[in-house]
């Protein structure tokens, strides 16, 4: 029978004022020492960063709340990657370093506290902040690096994890980040409550063999992203993501499940099977940049259900320049970080241009209902001309949208058995 250690008797403290780290994290150790769970009971405990060792489990009960404090000096500074990038960047509050064998379960739910971290990087109004102020001198590329901000979960370089069961809500930044990590299943978790700036729910970064199934999320980023560094920095690096199922999960607020834009690694042998999108702005997205290089392929999505989904399909190989293309401005006087270094570090001739090719999408609906406002284009397929996209497969495809839209720069498309209806 596995050992259980009640956070409570280490010194936790219902109520989310007394701060409870180093109790949990005593609790923690133990159970760690001996393959045990830590038991987080009914309440609401405060804590900063935690860290989680090998050979045990962490169990949240049913209305048991771990609340992030708002406060940067109790998230440690350490080693991993970032939006494709290998930095230091503040720990999250559940942290899976480096570890195997653990479980984190149960109902309850792990609560980041973002409001303070959104407001850091927009300000109260969701137009100023670092955002503002960085775009203001000609480094949008750069404020989503230097606004450090808090993951609500982070599995990094760690194998045969699970993730089950509970709720992840007003993350600081990402939600969940699995990276450079092996055998990892995230079931049936629920990811809410993320109106603030790059909330994703799920970021699958250079892992391999993974499940996500039977999740819910809302945010206001990608629902689910798969990813594998970004430019000369990813190129080095050079760990592809491969081998991830995504099924039978609901998106709700978000962007849906995108391919990118962090592809220097290389992404394949992806499935993306039985997922209901409900709101969302994309549903299956597959974007990255003229500097991003790596081959995507090898990707199967099928049986997808879309309702009030402004871009069913949407592929981009030159997305978002402002944000993809970095380039220190002439004029700037200041520290130049590492990590700015290597983001605008030169990526070879030839190197940067994405290769993208055999995408098989079939048996997919789309449908409007009467009460959905605002735009919605069946297709946006924007290869590149150097490198268009290869052996697309498009089969029983029915969509309901306001416009048709447009596709460039593809080889050898095949489109069998699709409507589009206005």
């Amino acid at each position: 029978m596995i050992k259980q250690f009640d956070i409570r008797e280490y010194g936790a403290e219902d109520g989310g004022q007394a701060l409870c780290t180093k109790a949990i994290q005593s609790a923690i150790a133990e159970a760690g020492a001996c393959g045990g769970e830590v038991y987080v009971p009914a309440g609401v405990y405060l804590t900063g960063a935690l860290f989680l060792e090998s050979n045990m489990s962490l169990y949240l009960a049913e209305g048991a709340v771990l609340l992030g404090i708002d406060s940067e000096d109790e998230y440690p500074v350490v080693s991993g990657r970032v939006a494709g990038i290998e930095m230091d960047w503040p720990a999250a509050v559940i942290n899976v370093r480096n570890a195997f064998n653990v479980r984190i379960s149960g109902p309850g739910t792990i609560d980041g506290q973002g409001e303070y971290w959104w407001k850091k990087y927009w300000g109260d109004d969701h137009r100023g902040g670092m955002r503002k102020r960085y775009e203001k001198k000609g480094l949008r590329w750069a404020v989503d690096y230097d606004c450090f901000r808090v993951r609500n979960v982070i599995v990094l370089n760690s194998e045969n994890i699970s993730l089950e069961e509970f709720v992840s809500r007003r993350s600081g930044f990402w939600n969940v980040h699995l990276c450079y990590s092996k055998n990892v299943t995230v079931r049936g978790i629920r990811i809410c409550d993320n109106s603030g700036p790059s909330t994703d729910g799920i970021d699958i970064d250079s892992c391999n063999c993974v499940l996500i199934e039977g999740c819910q999320i809302s945010c206001n980023d990608d629902n689910i992203c798969v990813k594998s560094g970004r430019d000369a920095d990813g190129l080095k690096v050079a760990k592809i993501c491969k081998n991830v199922t995504i099924q039978n999960c609901t998106l709700f607020e978000g962007e849906g499940i995108t391919l990118g834009s962090e592809t220097s690694g290389g992404i394949c042998n992806i499935r993306i099977i039985n997922n209901s999108f409900i709101g969302t702005r994309n549903g299956f997205r597959i974007k990255s940049a003229r500097t991003r290089g790596g081959v995507i392929e090898n990707i199967t999505v099928e049986n997808l259900n879309m309702l009030d989904v402004a871009h069913p399909f949407l592929f981009q190989l030159n997305w978002y320049p402002k944000y993809s293309c970095c380039e220190i401005p002439t004029d700037y006087e200041g520290e130049i970080p590492k990590y700015w270094q290597a983001l605008v570090e030169t990526v070879p001739d030839g190197r940067g241009i994405p290769c993208v090719k055999d995408i098989t999408v079939r048996r997919v609906t789309a449908v409007l209902q009467e009460t959905y406002v605002g735009e919605s284009e069946a297709f946006l397929i924007e290869g590149l001309k150097e490198s268009p996209f290869k052996n697309l497969v498009f089969e029983d495809i029915s969509i309901q949208a306001g416009a048709f839209g447009r596709i460039t720069a593809v080889s050898n498309f095949t489109f069998h058995g699709v409507q589009y209806k206005v």
